[in-house]
């Protein structure tokens, strides 16, 4: 069997145990690539009742959830604990990228499924979410990223730092031959037209947070779209064509 079917199989069962066992099953945290997967198996599994999360909204990796308050009579509780992560000294700290944190949780010698998103935040700080089962082994063995000693501790939901999560958009117009996805992407990331299929062809290409192929497609008002290494984007709309023919588009960057 090949991963995707391995991955397909545990998917069934989980869904087959939350069902037969009247209670809530979860897997680890999935790409978006692996998401999708559930669209080949909806037939197989409509028995039961399913949600994905990653901790926060619009989530790149998230956990698939079986079961719903409707069917069980009970709320679920999704197995995600919110790690932050700052600088012991603030002036001493180096400045730190995303590659640089998941460089430093990856060396700790855990699978790459029982994390999710890292949010970055001013070059400093870091949010992890991270499955229950593994968050408090990160908190006690996290201790530096690069050459700065760092502080880890778990975020309560009801904390002031949850205002810290929620995401900040910038206003970014870009200018197209067409307001065709493959030509956004090209036009977000700088890339050539071959380049710019290369990142659907290479599954770098997600839309609303599931895995896109369809380079050719017109987006809507309101998706989101991200490219691996490149950001997330809100579309907000085709406007007005240029002397040349070419469009201008709006987009919204999550920073």
């Amino acid at each position: 069997m090949n991963e995707d079917s391995i991955l397909k199989a545990r998917l069934k069962e989980l869904a087959t145990r939350s069902y037969k066992q009247n209670v809530y099953t979860y897997t680890g945290f999935l790409t978006p690539a692996e998401l999708s997967l559930l669209e080949d198996i909806r037939e197989d599994i409509r028995f039961v009742d399913y949600e994905t999360f990653g901790g926060y909204e619009l989530a790149d990796r998230q956990m698939v959830g079986f079961g719903s308050e409707e069917t069980l009579g009970y709320e679920g509780q999704w197995p995600i604990t919110i790690i932050k992560v700052e600088p012991l000294i603030d002036k001493f700290a180096d400045e730190l990228t995303h590659r640089d944190f998941l460089g430093a949780v990856m060396n700790l010698g855990i699978e790459r499924n029982v994390f999710g998103d890292i949010l970055v935040k001013d070059s400093k700080r870091a949010y992890i979410f991270a499955s229950d089962t593994i968050s408090e082994f990160i908190v006690d063995n996290l201790t530096k990223i690069k050459h700065t000693n760092v502080k880890v501790s778990v975020v309560e939901p009801d904390s002031d730092n949850m205002d810290d999560l929620k995401p900040v958009l910038v206003d970014m117009d870009v200018i197209v031959a067409s307001p065709r996805f493959d030509a956004i992407v090209g036009a977000v990331t700088k890339l050539s037209r071959s380049e710019a299929l290369n990142q659907f062809k290479s599954k770098k290409v997600t839309l609303n947070g599931r895995l896109c192929e369809r380079n050719s497609m017109t987006l809507k008002d309101g998706d989101i779209f991200s490219i691996r290494g490149y950001g997330k984007y809100r579309y907000c709309g085709a406007g007005q064509e240029t002397r040349k023919g070419r469009v201008y588009v709006k987009l919204k960057k999550y920073t």
